[in-house]
C-alpha cells in the first residue's frame, strides 16, 4: 500500500480535545482516551508500524479523537455519528486501509470507554461506539450519502 510516505496530520481539521456527555455531565478527555485506544490497537496490529510509521500513530490518535467526539455528540442527540463514520470509512477505503481494522478500533474504543468512564454516560458512549463498529462491519456505511 505504502507507495508514498504517510505524513502526520497537520492543521486544518484539528480534533477537539474534550467532549461532554450532557446527560451525565461527564467530561471526556479525548486525547487521553485516544492514546490508550491507539496503544492497544497498535499492540493488536504491529504491522502498522511498517506500513505507516510514526505518522500512523499520530493519525490513529487524531482519528480516534474525532470518533470519540462524534460518538459523544451522537449520544447527546447533536449529530449522526453514522454519517461521520461513513465518511471516514469511505476515505480510509479509498486509501486501501482495511475496514475490518476500523471496526476493531471502534470495538477497542468501546472497551476503553467502558473501563475508563463507567456510569450511564460511559455505557451510552460505549454502546454508540459498538453500534458504529457493527455498521462498518456490515458495510451499512455505504447506504449513507456522503
Amino acid at each position: 500500500m505504502n507507495a508514498r510516505k504517510v505524513q502526520p496530520p497537520r492543521g486544518g481539521d484539528d480534533p477537539p480535545t474534550a467532549a461532554t456527555l450532557v446527560a451525565s455531565g461527564q467530561t471526556v478527555d479525548l486525547p487521553v482516551l485516544a492514546t490508550v485506544i491507539c496503544r492497544q490497537y497498535r499492540r493488536e496490529f504491529p504491522d502498522e508500524q511498517g506500513r505507516y510509521g510514526d505518522a500512523g500513530v499520530a493519525w490513529c490518535i487524531h482519528d480516534n479523537q474525532h470518533l470519540l467526539n462524534w460518538a459523544t455528540r451522537a449520544v447527546n442527540g447533536e449529530l449522526d455519528a453514522g454519517y461521520e463514520v461513513a465518511w471516514l470509512a469511505n476515505v480510509l477505503e479509498a486509501r486501501d486501509f482495511p475496514l475490518d481494522r476500523l471496526a476493531r478500533d471502534l470495538d477497542i474504543a468501546a472497551e476503553v470507554v467502558t473501563g475508563r468512564l463507567g456510569g450511564a454516560g460511559g455505557r451510552a458512549l460505549a454502546n454508540e461506539l459498538t453500534a458504529l463498529a457493527r455498521m462498518v462491519r456490515s458495510e451499512d456505511f455505504r447506504d449513507y450519502p456522503v
